[in-house]
């Protein structure tokens, strides 16, 4: 009888070893995931994809290790929003990060009112019914207000300043990006200003875009203003070789085309922006909430100008513009 109850003993031990791993697993904490839309394409931005994770770095959330970052590039494909949006509820994601664009973060703000929400939009977060106030957010989002359509009036105007005879101006934007139809209308309130006149030509696809500068060399265009976005940032290879063959002097929305090439740029830096994102998705992760987090409005802007690409198009830079450039590229 001893040994039966030895023997049932000696299981039960043997039986509670084996489930050890099972609770040791349990009490292992989640690793957090951030949920990260862009409107781009795949490694277009990887200094500023860089800059996020130095964010997240600099309040102990490293990615691979204590936290999972899950990209999603929608190379200007804001039908897929709505759908990419649920499947991040369904699953709980930590945070939702959408750096680059009023149409992810509409998206996520309409998906969820509860998840985290860190955004970089171009219009007024007020406006779009995204906080309360800057300083008061207020519910699940914040994040920082790049400024988009507010410096469309200055990059029009420093255009002007470089290629003063230009009368004739095309207005390349995007339908598909919400943010598109305010920018569009501060450029045609600001030309009207300086005496110009804008054709708006729209592309959505790569095939567009080559048929939009078909259509500007027919009508023999003065200048080209490329309205800040994702899409047009991913194929900036694409619009800055079509307006060196169509020698067509334009003004763009990121840095990054200026230096592949473009002529000139006005904006935000855009590596700052999304370290800034990133730091506050790290502070959320943390356990601060959205609403204690001010949205942050950038104070410093960069003009950048390719002096080569200037030279190539025969146009001589006033000093005066170079004197105001943060960066003068060779």
């Amino acid at each position: 009888m001893s040994i039966w109850i030895r023997r049932r003993q000696f299981m039960s031990l043997i039986g509670g070893a084996a489930a050890w791993p099972l609770y040791a697993c349990a009490l292992q904490p989640a690793v957090p995931v951030i949920g990260f839309v862009n409107g781009g394409a795949t490694d277009a931005y990887p200094r500023r994809v860089a800059a996020f994770r130095k964010g997240l770095e600099e309040n102990g959330w490293v990615e691979g290790q204590n936290v999972t970052v899950e990209y999603h590039w929608l190379d200007g494909r804001y039908d897929r929003l709505p759908a990419l949006m649920a499947d991040f509820v369904r699953r709980g994601v930590a945070v939702i990060a959408t750096p680059d664009g009023n149409a992810a973060t509409l998206a996520a703000k309409a998906a969820t009112a509860t998840i985290p929400i860190v955004f970089g939009v171009g219009d007024d977060p007020v406006k779009l019914g995204l906080v309360d106030s800057l300083s008061r957010p207020g519910g699940n989002a914040t994040g920082v207000n790049i400024f988009g359509v507010e410096v469309v009036g200055k990059r029009l105007a420093l255009l002007h300043e470089l290629v003063p005879d230009a009368v004739h101006v095309a207005v390349l934007v995007n339908p598909g990006n919400v943010v598109s139809e305010a920018a569009l209308q501060n450029a045609q309130e600001a030309a009207r200003t300086m005496g110009l006149q804008v054709q708006v030509r729209k592309a959505a696809t790569i095939g567009e875009i080559d048929a939009a500068f078909d259509a500007m060399a027919q009508e023999r265009l003065d200048a080209l203003f490329v309205a800040a976005d994702s899409f047009f940032g991913s194929h900036r290879t694409q619009i800055v070789t079509l307006a060196a063959r169509y020698r067509v002097p334009a003004t763009y929305g990121d840095r990054e085309s200026v230096e592949a090439g473009g002529l000139m740029t006005y904006n935000i830096n855009g590596a700052s922006a999304f370290r800034q994102i990133g730091v506050y998705a790290g502070k959320i992760l943390m356990g601060t909430k959205p609403a204690d987090l001010p949205v942050v409005r950038p104070i410093n802007f960069e003009l950048v100008v390719n002096l080569s690409t200037a030279k190539t198009l025969g146009i001589t830079v006033p000093n005066t513009l170079l004197g105001l450039a943060d960066e003068v590229i060779e």
